[in-house]
């Protein structure tokens, strides 16, 4: 019997992907940036995002990190404070997340607000914060996050998602008018950057990249091709 033909190609209908596209004209990168710390940039980006009240969680970043067999992985985390010091979001360290953060704390994060036309990437090295902080976060959460919190297994097989709400419900009973315990395996983790770059979409493709890196405790700043 002959073997059915395998596509090529996977788009050929009318909704054909390779005739996708857009006009970038939403903005330009000042080239004054080059002269400023990138970090006060970032700020500006972030606070245009949410201020834009276009973009639903304009907080999400993609993180990206190595894991143990050697292969990359990404997923979407939620940006929950922001300093000099770096940027904080808050896991669960038994997740497979918090596991290759451990191993191997360098990562990789990035914003994408399509909206906007903007881009950045941001590399650098994830600690863990200060189990002080991580509780200030914590107890400002809903309760019902709190217990998710405790009784997930995060990253790990289970049956189904009766084992879920059994343990919730097993928790919520227990706690019921007392102050639930922060779990030692959850908290923040702080990514401080090493290097970072803000794109901005222009038209005909030639797009603007600006990028920095930490040399000397010194931030370098260089015009890339798009």
């Amino acid at each position: 019997m002959a073997k059915k033909a395998v596509k090529d190609h996977l788009f050929e209908s009318s909704n054909d992907m390779f005739n996708k596209r857009i006009d970038y004209t939403k903005g330009i990168i000042d080239p004054k940036i080059l002269d400023e710390d990138p970090l006060d940039t970032l700020l500006v980006w972030i606070n245009d995002a949410i201020e834009s009240n276009l973009i639903e969680e304009a907080n999400a970043i993609n993180l990206s990190t190595i894991e143990d067999d050697g292969y990359p992985r990404s997923r979407i985390v939620l940006l929950k404070d922001f300093s000099k010091k770096g940027l904080t979001f808050f896991t669960n360290y038994n997740s497979s997340k918090g596991k290759s953060i451990k191993e191997n704390n360098k990562v990789c994060l990035s914003f994408f607000w399509a909206p906007l036309q903007r881009q950045v990437i941001i590399k650098g090295k994830a600690n863990k914060i200060s189990s002080d902080l991580s509780k200030k976060y914590f107890y400002s959460r809903p309760r019902k996050s709190q217990i998710a919190s405790i009784i997930s297994p995060q990253s790990e097989i289970i049956d189904d998602r009766d084992f879920l709400n059994e343990r919730f419900l097993k928790t919520e009973r227990k706690y019921n008018g007392k102050k639930i315990p922060m779990p030692n395996h959850w908290g923040g983790i702080i990514v401080i950057p090493f290097e970072i770059e803000f794109w901005q979409g222009r038209q005909d493709r030639l797009h603007d990249r600006i990028s920095f890196k930490l040399l000397n405790n010194k931030w370098k700043s260089n015009r890339l091709a798009p």
